[in-house]
């Protein structure tokens, strides 16, 4: 695994089959993915500055960080208008693995169910 550090934040690239894997995450430590011989889930966090409503998300995922990997996305950078033509009224928002997930509050039970249905479907597969 090659690790980058980036201001604030961290960068992590990792090989996932024979592609580069790209995520950002903004809870600190990073996890052990090299402990693993599974990939975990991205959640992305679709945000923009100042986001009251996006850092208690945050807070409220910190009991899951060890479950998945979490990518913010800030919508208001030209690269991502089409995020923000989209989501400007609703953040946060977020995805899982590229599929919507929820908007404005994170709702824990939705994720939890989420989170096992991705982690059964890795166990069923080893």
């Amino acid at each position: 695994m090659l690790i980058a550090f980036a201001a604030d934040r961290i960068k992590m690239l990792w090989f996932q089959g024979k592609s580069l894997q790209i995520a950002k995450s903004s809870f600190g430590l990073l996890r052990n993915l090299s402990a693993s011989n599974r990939a975990l889930p991205v959640l992305t966090l679709f945000t923009k500055a100042p986001c009251p409503l996006c850092d208690e998300a945050k807070e409220v995922l910190q009991p899951y960080k060890d479950r998945f990997i979490l990518q913010e996305v800030d919508i208001t950078l030209p690269e991502n208008s089409t995020w923000y033509e989209r989501y400007k009224f609703d953040i946060p928002v977020f995805h899982l693995n590229g599929q919507f997930l929820m908007m404005h509050r994170v709702n824990t039970s939705k994720l939890e169910k989420q989170l096992l249905k991705l982690e059964q479907q890795v166990l069923a597969t080893n």
